[in-house]
């Protein structure tokens, strides 16, 4: 994108030329299969994220090569061992990193990370069950730039196991807290009415029995008494981080005009003279 803005001021390219170069760059076709938003990342600071499900493992590692080739890494999340298995294949074979994260993963360009942004996302889960789906937002959190720390195991069945995680990813400086709850769903309205940043409750579908597909979860957080509570939809793990680091993102946005319209007042202040 760079390169095309530096040709066209310098002359190298007209505008039209210009805007057929810029299209390419946000549109890429697949062999008629898939059509790639390459520009997503531009246009919102939160990358493509491929949905293994429903595909072939060929095409699903196919496609995340594709991403990670033109933009450094590519997305893949809700991906089954066959697709794991193939994604693993065709990064080693196209000289790629594969991270994984539960059953998602991102495949890099060797050295690549993202423009680092300043804001911080903390990951909370009620139950071990629960990490899979919220490893698949803290995918999404560190691709987009931000940092991250996961918390596991905090459930409401011992209401005494969450305060000290709480309060440590508090006192780190989190800008926004995703909480993954299966079950009864309660853990994120009661983290919601003890904070003042952003919640986001991700319902899993972990539990016994009638709503155990995570309906139960997920109708607890949408009838939670705690105002504010930003609820996705079940096992909804891309959408959660994605909500996230929009919500993290801005409040590093803020903190960096008030930081830096601090520094120019201090600078204008008249110097004292020394007598």
């Amino acid at each position: 994108m760079k390169d095309i803005l530096r040709r066209l001021v310098a002359g190298e390219l007209t505008e039209d030329e210009a805007i057929v170069e810029l299209r390419a760059v946000q549109l890429e076709e697949l062999s008629g299969r898939a059509r790639l938003d390459l520009g997503r990342f531009l246009r919102r600071g939160i990358p493509e994220v491929i949905l293994a499900q429903g595909k072939t493992p060929e095409d699903t590692a196919a496609l995340a090569i594709a991403m990670a080739e033109r933009q450094g890494q590519g997305l893949v999340s809700r991906m089954s061992d066959a697709h794991q298995e193939a994604l693993s294949g065709a990064a080693a074979g196209a000289h790629l990193e594969m991270r994984a994260y539960g059953a998602s993963a991102r495949v890099l360009q060797p050295g690549f990370a993202p423009d680092p942004i300043d804001g911080r996302v903390g990951i909370l889960t009620a139950g071990t069950s629960d990490v899979v789906v919220a490893e698949e937002a803290r995918m999404v959190i560190e691709a987009a730039g931000l940092q991250v720390r996961l918390e596991a195991d905090l459930g409401v069945a011992g209401l005494h196991r969450f305060v000290g995680p709480l309060a440590a990813i508090l006192e780190w400086g989190a800008d926004a807290l995703v909480v993954a709850a299966g079950m009864d769903g309660v853990l994120p309205g009661l983290v919601s009415g003890l904070v003042a940043i952003p919640v986001v409750g991700l319902p899993v579908s972990t539990g016994y029995g009638r709503g155990g597909a995570g309906e139960a979860a997920l109708l607890t957080m949408l009838q939670s008494c705690s105002t504010g509570l930003t609820v996705v939809n079940i096992d909804n793990g891309v959408g959660a981080g994605t909500a996230a680091v929009l919500m993290a993102s801005r409040a590093a946005s803020a903190r960096a005009i008030k930081g830096g319209a601090a520094a120019e007042a201090q600078r204008q202040q008249p110097q004292s003279r020394p007598r």
